[in-house]
């Protein structure tokens, strides 16, 4: 497991987006990119923190934010969870994990007494010259968007 820290390149991202449209982290030069990691489309956590983020979509771009969101689901169904919460930004459907491994938020969990591998709920701030500016590891889902203009204010 990759252990990223503030201060380090983000790993560079090569994959496609879920209308199948590449999408690279360097394309976004210039630019902060929150790029969030979690679990599940369509699952309470993981829609409340989309629909903050989408909530606050128009503040974030004000401030100069582009947002990725990143989950092992497939492209089918992060269109499904955009359609149906009209989220304003890509998601990368990581089916095969390379994204998830290059920033290390694959691994062991614990939920309901139950142990098992999964995607942790992590939030990686990056510059405009591609290095992690932040990372969040404990991410309120329903204040995200709070959370990082706290720290970016």
């Amino acid at each position: 497991m990759t252990h990223l820290k503030e201060g380090d390149t983000a790993p560079d991202i090569n994959a496609v987006d879920q209308n199948g449209e590449a999408l690279k982290l360097s394309d976004y030069r210039g630019k902060k990119v929150i790029l969030y990691f979690y679990p599940k489309d369509n699952t309470p956590g993981c829609t409340a923190e989309a629909c903050n983020f989408r909530d606050n979509y128009k503040v974030l771009q004000d401030r100069g934010f582009a947002i990725i969101g990143v989950s092992a689901d497939s492209a089918k169904k992060h269109q499904n969870f955009i359609t149906k919460y009209e989220l304003p930004f890509p998601l990368i459907p990581d089916t095969e994990k390379e994204v998830i491994e290059a920033y290390g938020v694959w691994g062991l969990k614990k939920f309901m007494g139950r142990e098992f591998d999964g995607i942790h709920r992590e939030t990686f701030v990056i510059d405009e010259d591609g290095k992690i500016e932040k990372i969040y590891k404990k991410v309120k889902t329903k204040e995200a968007t709070e959370q990082i203009l706290a720290d970016f204010s």
